[in-house]
């Protein structure tokens, strides 16, 4: 599962609780006959399961259903059915059988219910935003350019919303589901689809089947009006579902899937082993995307239009991709036993986003991929440092975390430099192999390495997955008497966190020359020494970016100077360029920094764009020349647009033409960015070119237009502000909704009533909690011109039920 949202988490308190459930019971296989009541919003279904006892005899089967109106249980194998004894809470199902079942023998009930999944309790988290399992979007067609469909996410035990099972990961069942739906809709489940017929009404029935087991939690079903977009790999369907509208670039944003089929079955040894994959999107989808077996779940953001797809980068759609493509093996071929395993499924799918990044556009953008998620840990573990294995926890949802999934990916890489790529992934093919349709403990993939290198890992797999903490290293060096003396103080706090035994490889570069030394530290203070026959150029500590640590290791400017021009990797140029922000002013800095505009990687120019904001160094109008032009020629939009953010930091330079050109740019990216940069540059003549933009359909440029118009708008933009909230994705929505606020504190306040109404509404009612809070802060932005709102946020806190948002409110 990828969350694919990026805001802010805080952690409800609760008592920690020991997750493991007692697995007494083995759900073989499901059978569900489902209809849709889109008036009430409920499934009416009727699930038939093959059970058996795990190993004691069992008399009675308790499953999970949450929320349920259960009609009736019987129990099949007799040319009778028999009605069974039940007694139901609302959450779980105590059936009653007729006799105690031995381990050896298989038994099957019969339940008749209907689902009602929007009358349970809201809940969620940050990576998966509402647990009620099945949803409803636009039932009744009355949402304007909302399309009608119905679609599942089970996540982490929410399968059991609409269809009663034993919702645990570490369950395997087969399944077969049966749909009667509206004939015009296209539907979709995992597995095959093994028989479609007409009905005499109007609908049609749809039968998908799975004959390999997997978990509950990766069971789905979806239903709507997809067009269907049909590929293949190695004689499987290989299919992408979107909206119609998106027909035509479906396959630009996913033909590279049969592409990494390829590329992970051949670096496992483990071929694709399910019977088809297919992947859609929906609307309003509670998370980023989730690797349903054979049938992957995307939000609707993933779709795009030609234009759209211009801006398109790794990040938020192809490595979303192949996250979900590896979950196959990791996480539905092998399951984590445990919510507190799921590193075991999280950590690998984030690492195949290097994997394919580093395979298909190479080390470079491997590279920036691991930087980001290095940042992005960093960021987590200022507040929050836990053991990736975690067999306490808060809540179940809390492991889906930056730990689970960026530490978890870089853990993995570390292990991956130090064992080699060969028996790395010699590694990997044991793992799966052994373990395939099996739910596994941390300790399998120890030992599936021990195994094949023969070497004792439990010293890697005790201090990066069994506790918690990083290295936080700082580190000097010295020359001399023909030897380099390196100093490694390991400065995190050891109390709660080990001192760790790192590997890592440091290169001394003498005059043109770099020599690798390879070494362990194992010590919080230690020194080691290298021959070298003159003064070295640069000493590089982990010079091939491989640790997961802060370092803080001092260099000279000539020695970080000299790592730009002598950069193995896109880090080392990265962090030459962000450690010598401040010194533009020096002709070495400044000619480095404009070498590094003309780089040939994308993410090194456009760093170097945002570090020279203000520059008020040697040669400032050449820079700014050199500026203008990538702004205008560059071949990627990111660049384009930073260029013009960067020009935009030259208040006395009038570069309005080039911001008025950039309004016509391809780039919806591009776009926005002339319109920020306007923003600082007011214009009467640029104001009705941004005018000319507001029926744009994209969300980006919309985000952009709303915060232009929070600080230049006028009253006019009063019902541009309401008419296009429908227009925008969730998650623009949340900056979309404080940039209104913030322009309604220009409309007077007896004219506010319509804007004040709808951010109120939102606040209380909308699905998504950050969304809420976005309108939430829009309000507050109106409290000091209008003191009444103080009673109606006071009151929206008070009701809110999200722990999270409660939270939120509390530090305001």
């Amino acid at each position: 599962m990828s969350s694919g949202i990026t805001v802010p988490s805080w952690l409800p308190p609760a008592a920690p609780i020991h997750p493991a459930a007692p697995q007494v019971t083995d759900v073989v296989d499901t059978k569900l006959d489902v209809r849709f009541d889109y008036a009430h919003q409920h499934l009416l279904g009727t699930a038939v399961l093959t059970l058996h006892p795990h190993f004691y005899p069992q008399g009675t089967v308790v499953l999970d259903a949450r929320g349920f109106d259960v009609k009736s249980v019987q129990l099949l194998g007799a040319k009778t059915p028999k009605t069974l004894i039940y007694k139901y809470d609302g959450r779980q199902l105590a059936i009653t059988l007729d006799h105690a079942y031995p381990r050896e023998q298989t038994y099957q009930v019969r339940i008749s219910y209907v689902a009602k999944p929007n009358e349970l309790p809201s809940g969620g988290s940050e990576a998966i935003t509402s647990d009620k399992g099945l949803y409803f979007i636009n039932p009744l067609g009355k949402e304007e350019g909302k399309p009608r469909q119905i679609w599942t996410q089970g996540e982490t035990q929410s399968s059991s919303c609409w269809f009663p099972t034993i919702d645990h990961p570490n369950q395997r069942m087969t399944q077969e589901i049966t749909m009667t739906v509206e004939d015009q809709f296209k539907t979709l489940s995992n597995g095959l689809l093994v028989a479609s017929k007409k009905n005499p009404d109007g609908s049609r029935t749809d039968t998908w089947r799975q004959s390999l087991p997997a978990a509950p939690y990766l069971t789905m079903l979806a239903v709507g009006d997809f067009a269907v977009v049909s590929d293949t790999w190695h004689g499987k369907a290989v299919d992408y579902y979107v909206e119609p509208k998106y027909k035509n670039t479906a396959k630009a944003v996913f033909g590279r899937t049969p592409e990494m089929m390829d590329f992970y079955s051949k670096k496992l040894g483990v071929e694709f082993p399910w019977e088809k994959y297919a992947q859609i999107a929906v609307r309003d989808y509670v998370s980023g995307a989730m690797e349903n077996t054979t049938a992957t779940v995307h939000g609707a953001a993933i779709q795009a239009t030609s234009r759209e797809l211009l801006d398109a980068n790794y990040e938020t759609s192809e490595s979303i991709i192949a996250h979900e493509l590896f979950h196959h093996w990791f996480g539905d071929y092998v399951t984590c036993e445990s919510w507190s395993n799921l590193p075991l499924n999280e950590s690998f799918a984030n690492y195949s986003q290097y994997l394919w990044a580093e395979f298909k556009y190479g080390a470079d953008a491997a590279a920036l991929v691991q930087q980001q998620d290095l940042a992005h840990y960093i960021e987590e573990a200022d507040s929050k440092r836990e053991p990736l294995i975690r067999y306490h926890y808060t809540n179940r949802e809390d492991m889906f975390d930056r730990h689970s999934y960026e530490k978890g990916g870089r853990v993995l890489h570390m292990l991956r430099k130090y064992l080699g790529d060969d028996a790395f992934f010699a590694g990997l093919n044991n793992y799966l192999t052994k373990n395939k349709y099996t739910a596994v403990e941390i300790s399998k993939l120890r030992i599936a390495f021990e195994e094949t290198t023969g070497e004792d890992l439990m010293w890697f797999f005790d201090q990066w997955f069994m506790q918690r903490g990083h290295p936080e290293l700082k580190i000097s060096h010295s020359y001399s008497n023909g030897q380099v003396l390196l100093h490694v103080q390991q400065t995190q706090d050891t109390l709660f966190q080990p001192v760790f035994r790192m590997p890592v490889t440091v290169t001394v570069w003498q005059k043109e020359k770099p020599t690798d030394h390879r070494i362990t530290i194992t010590k919080a203070d230690q020194t080691f020494s290298f021959l070298a026959a003159d003064k070295p150029t640069m000493v590089k500590f982990d010079s091939e970016g491989q640790l997961l640590a802060q370092l803080d290791e001092a260099r000279t400017q000539d020695e970080l100077i000299f790592q730009f021009y002598h950069a193995q990797n896109y880090l080392q140029k990265y962090e030459s360029l962000d450690q010598l922000q401040n010194k533009t002013t020096d002709f070495g800095v400044s000619g480095m920094m404009r070498n590094a505009l003309s780089d040939n990687f994308f993410a090194v120019r456009r760093s170097a764009l945002d570090h020279l904001r203000g520059y008020r160094g040697p040669s400032a109008n050449a820079v700014k020349a050199e500026i203008q032009r990538l702004a205008t020629t560059d071949p990627h939009s990111a660049v384009r647009s930073q260029a013009l953010l960067t020009l935009a930091s030259f208040p006395n330079d009038n570069y309005a033409p080039t911001y008025q050109a950039a309004l016509r740019d391809s780039s919806y990216l591009v776009e926005a960015g002339a319109v920020d940069a306007l923003a600082k540059v007011p214009s009467l003549v640029a104001r009705s070119q941004i005018a000319a933009l507001d029926n744009t359909s994209n969300s980006t440029l919309l985000v952009a237009l709303a915060s232009y118009y929070a600080q230049r708008g006028t009253i006019d933009q009063y019902g541009w502000y309401l008419r296009r909230l429908p227009d925008l994705t969730d998650i623009d929505l949340y900056t979309y909704l404080q940039a209104f606020g913030s322009f309604m504190t220009q409309v007077p306040v007896v004219e506010r009533e319509k804007g004040v109404q709808k951010l109120e509404s939102i606040a209380r009612t909308h699905p998504q909690y950050f969304v809420r809070l976005g309108a939430y802060r829009g309000l507050m932005a109106l409290v000091p011109s209008q003191p009444d709102l103080k009673n109606v946020l006071f009151d929206i806190k008070n009701k809110e039920t999200d722990e999270r948002l409660k939270a939120a409110y509390n530090l305001m």
